[in-house]
């Protein structure tokens, strides 16, 4: 049996609307970078994050940073918070005695210390009208908010700013920054804040620079990226770890510079990098914690070591889950706010923040113009599933490859998300057109075998009509009534193995076989009106036999060919008898096929009802009454029973397919 053709090449009009659609697809995922599409910038994400987790062990923080913690002990063992101003103060004493290199304090203190003594005889005065003195207490303590800023001017510390967008602070007046941010060029275009949260008066004006704390979430809500420079009236405010940074370093001044991966903040020789909008993304290298931490209690107990506290830098908050300065990341859902300056901190000594070329989305349509030009080159040179799948798999590690080649030896991320979304569909779309057109042109041909197989039973059937012309219609209502009667036993559950729309549609081609082997038979001994002899009969007998091998032959000739099997079937036992009578060998019961004793039934009663050169056609009645006497002895019991349950049905196939005159 030969095989269905191979597609070498698609029909041009298929070739052409692929190459389109292709096109097309090139086109928009060209374009996608340029868009806020929610479905890219995840897929960005995700390899974002993939990167970043797999980078964690590569270059660990640096121990230069320590960070003083408000945990959870220290509020126990010391009181809740806020804590009097005398208890920091005392806290940033004895940490400056051990020589830090600087300290930062993530916390902002907006309002008067409530718990100094002065505070608290002007509210006896104000609500009872009482006068309350506090004699034994120094002059200098009587007021804790001037005492935090006495010890404040006594180190380098910088403290914390928020900044608002939403609506404007009043009467909020913080200490010029003795920091200055340039950008010449106006290659930025900075968050913009409506108003300010700084400290007291008598603690502001003794830090030695400050900067603010803000964070930003992005829209899947982790903390990847933060602002480093805000715009807040007419002029720009670093973070907090940013003016740590100028200050250790000795610089009053940055500038806003072009490199060749965008926008950049000129540190004397380091370039930070940021975005348009002034933000870092941080290189967060694992979970937190992962900066040496001494708690606050700790160092009001004297119960450190110097050597952790001597030369560092010392960054000073809380990771107590009460005070809400927790941010989730892509490494932990509770990372510590006062840690995300450390790691800002960090990345600036070394250098190694994560940079997003300002030219990465041009890049990326480049890409994905590349991707779409190579697959549209593959799909031309017309290769194999084998070929396809190797350019495919080619073009989408090539892509992978050089995005992950950019991150690890540079820190450049450049997300392969779109080419290899690209690559991955086109390569579906053309194998899918490849498919659909060899299943098409599969089907095509096999609808040309079936009509030549088709085409091969009418002209064996036209043999034996042209023997024996009274067989025409007879071989249409035999079709018709051993399909109803099959149909009729699967309703009833019987033969449900057997009877499966293949069968039944298998049956229905195969019936009109039944009497190929009467081409055999003499036309003296076919075509005798009158009775046969027992030796002519014996003749006639032998119809059965040589319709079995007749079709036996051509089946062998045809792999596959079930009608030509089971017409086999038909042809030598559909005149076997169900009480073992029958011939060409005396089949008995279900030794006989299912397909032999269905034909019986439906040659016998269609024999019944014909006009033949020996007999008148007899009524339907008569037929039928004739059919019962031989149930049990000619026919399967089962099938007779079946077979009169749907007379009304065969009487119409009858009329319908009646013969002409």
């Amino acid at each position: 049996m030969n095989l269905p053709p191979k597609i070498t090449r698609l029909p041009k009009p298929v070739s052409f609307c692929l190459i389109a659609v292709m096109g097309l697809l090139t086109l928009a995922a060209a374009l996608a970078p340029f868009t806020d599409i929610a479905p890219v910038k995840s897929l960005d994400t995700f390899f974002y994050d993939r990167f970043m987790i797999q980078d964690r062990d590569r270059t660990p923080y640096s121990h230069d940073i320590t960070i003083v913690d408000i945990d959870e002990v220290s509020l126990s063992g010391a009181g809740q918070w806020p804590w009097p101003r005398y208890r920091l103060a005392r806290m940033l004493a004895i940490l400056s005695s051990h020589s830090p290199r600087t300290m930062g304090l993530d916390i902002v203190f907006p309002e008067p210390d409530r718990l100094s003594p002065g505070h608290l005889a002007r509210q006896f005065k104000r609500d009872f009208q009482l006068d309350i003195t506090f004699p034994d207490i120094p002059h200098s303590l009587t007021d804790n908010d001037g005492f935090f800023g006495h010890i404040l001017d006594q180190t380098r510390t910088v403290g914390a700013r928020y900044y608002y967008f939403d609506h404007v602070s009043k009467g909020a007046v913080c200490k010029g920054l003795p920091l200055t941010i340039k950008d010449p060029g106006g290659r930025t275009a900075l968050s913009k804040a409506e108003g300010v949260l700084c400290n007291t008066p008598k603690i502001e004006t003794r830090l030695a620079s400050a900067g603010f704390i803000n964070n930003q979430y992005d829209t899947d809500g982790l903390l990847r990226r933060t602002p480093l420079l805000i715009e807040y009236r007419n002029g720009i405010a670093p973070h907090l770890s940013l003016a740590l940074f100028m200050m250790e370093n000795n610089l009053e001044s940055l500038e806003v510079v072009r490199t060749p991966t965008g926008e950049a903040l000129r540190a004397g020789r380091i370039n930070i990098p940021i975005t348009r909008d002034g933000f870092v993304h941080a290189n967060f290298k694992g979970p937190g914690r992962a900066f040496r931490y001494i708690p606050a209690i700790d160092v009001l107990n004297r119960k450190f070591d110097p050597d952790h506290i001597r030369g560092k830098t010392l960054l000073i908050g809380s990771s107590a889950v009460g005070l809400n300065d927790i941010h989730p990341t892509v490494f932990d859902p509770h990372f510590p706010g006062i840690e995300v300056s450390a790691v800002l901190l960090d990345n600036m000594a070394n250098g190694d923040f994560i940079r997003i070329p300002s030219w990465s989305d041009i890049a990326l349509a480049l890409a994905c113009l590349a991707m779409g030009s190579f697959m549209l080159a593959v799909f031309n040179r017309n290769p194999g599933p084998a070929g396809l799948l190797l350019a495919a798999t080619a073009g989408t590690g090539l892509m992978l490859g050089a995005s992950i080649i950019l991150y690890y030896q540079w820190l450049i991320f450049i997300s392969p998300a779109m080419p290899l979304i690209l690559g991955l569909v086109l390569f579906i779309l053309i194998t899918f057109t490849r498919f659909a057109s060899e299943k098409r042109a599969a089907y095509t041909w096999f609808r040309q075998l079936s009509a030549a197989q088709q085409l091969t039973m009418e002209i064996m059937v036209s043999m034996v009509e042209t023997r024996d012309p009274e067989t025409g219609a007879h071989i249409v209502r035999t079709q018709h009534y051993a399909k109803a009667v099959a149909l009729r036993l699967r309703s009833k559950g019987l033969f449900s193995d057997t009877l499966t729309d293949k069968y039944i549609e298998t049956l229905f081609l195969s019936v009109p076989l039944h009497d190929i082997g009467k081409v055999g038979i003499p036309d003296n001994i076919l075509l005798k009106p009158g009775r046969l002899t027992d030796d002519e009969f014996r003749h006639m007998k032998m119809h059965a036999t040589y319709g079995r091998i007749i079709l036996r032959r051509a089946a062998e000739k045809i792999e596959g060919s079930n009608y030509l099997a089971m017409g086999e079937d038909i042809a030598g036992t559909h005149h076997e008898k169900w009480d073992g009578t029958g011939y060409p060998e005396g089949l008995a019961g279900e030794e006989i096929p299912l397909s032999g004793r269905l034909m019986a039934i439906a040659d016998v009663y269609d024999a019944l009802i014909s006009k033949r050169c020996y007999k008148p056609p007899f009524p339907h009645a008569k037929a039928m009454s004739i059919i019962l006497e031989e149930k049990g002895k000619l026919f399967d019991p089962v099938i007779v029973e079946a077979f009169v349950e749907i007379e009304t049905t065969i009487r119409e196939i009858a009329a319908r397919f009646g013969d002409e005159e």
